[in-house]
């Protein structure tokens, strides 16, 4: 059996305000997102400009904070939303959806794409390799949190979490997500992206491995609090899921089918 490192969620407390770790990870995140960006933007296959990249990671943080608190209402907590509208805004609460972090992205990115005058979907190929780091960080940050922790196991690398009520050893369920969803995630995207691919591929190659190493961690993790579980196995975060698995493969296809290598138009500072 692992044991639990004695990690204060709280990493900075001033009294009159509490900084937590969880936070801290999506600031590092937005920052290594705003650093990998910049190294993309000079490519001369980039759709965009070094000038443009601050602006971009804005609206994106602003997606994935909008999106990511209404897909966890929506999709996990629209019972209590319902009961209490308030709680939607409550975000000293937690709750946050990758699910619907993704669509706030992808409408950030559409707002965006409008503005400075490029395809929508090669923004969202360029901000693509850009998101793993982020998420493996997130989920380190819930560990340290001690949240969406796994099921039970009786295999030498489970561990018990302090603030488990029931006190039973778990799989360390956050920390296989932030391996597959951040750094193979990351390595395998920044690899295939590091060349011209055809439009829609980056994008159809990061859902379908994110849906699927999402679908696999839910076997082994534990299931929220009053979501139901589909035929006695299927999993609300599976159920969201197998959509990106059979959509990316799909677009994957169709992309290398019938659309061109991405960049073939190089964008200049004079672009509109």
């Amino acid at each position: 059996m692992l044991s639990y490192p004695q990690i204060d969620p709280v990493a900075l407390d001033l009294g009159f305000i509490q900084v937590h770790w969880y936070g801290l990870m999506y600031l590092a995140g937005f920052a290594a997102g705003f650093w990998l960006a910049l190294r993309r933007s000079s490519k001369p296959w980039s759709p965009v400009l070094r000038t443009e990249v601050e602006d971009l990671i804005l609206y994106c943080a602003l997606g994935v904070v909008i999106g990511g608190r209404l897909g966890y209402v929506l999709f996990y907590g629209f019972d209590q939303f319902l009961a209490d509208p308030l709680w939607a805004i409550k975000i000293n609460q937690g709750g946050m959806s990758f699910h619907g972090g993704l669509l706030g992205v992808m409408g950030a990115a559409a707002l965006y794409a409008r503005k400075i005058g490029v395809r929508f979907i090669d923004l969202i190929d360029f901000v693509a390799p850009l998101v793993p780091i982020g998420l493996g960080l997130g989920r380190i940050g819930n560990f340290i949190g001690q949240e969406l922790w796994g099921r039970e196991t009786d295999g030498p690398w489970g561990m018990v979490f302090p603030a488990d009520p029931d006190q039973l050893m778990r799989h360390p369920s956050q920390l296989y997500q932030a391996f597959l969803e951040g750094a193979v995630l990351f390595a395998v995207l920044w690899w295939f992206s590091a060349k011209p691919r055809p439009r829609f591929a980056v994008s159809g190659l990061f859902v379908t491995l994110y849906g699927c190493f999402r679908f696999l961690v839910e076997f082994v993790r534990e299931p929220d609090v009053g979501i139901p579980v589909l035929f006695g196995w299927l999993t609300r975060g599976q159920l969201l899921s197998l959509p990106m698995i059979i959509g990316g493969i799909a677009i994957l296809m169709w992309a290398y089918r019938t659309q061109p290598l991405a960049g073939s138009q190089p964008r200049t500072a004079t672009a509109s």
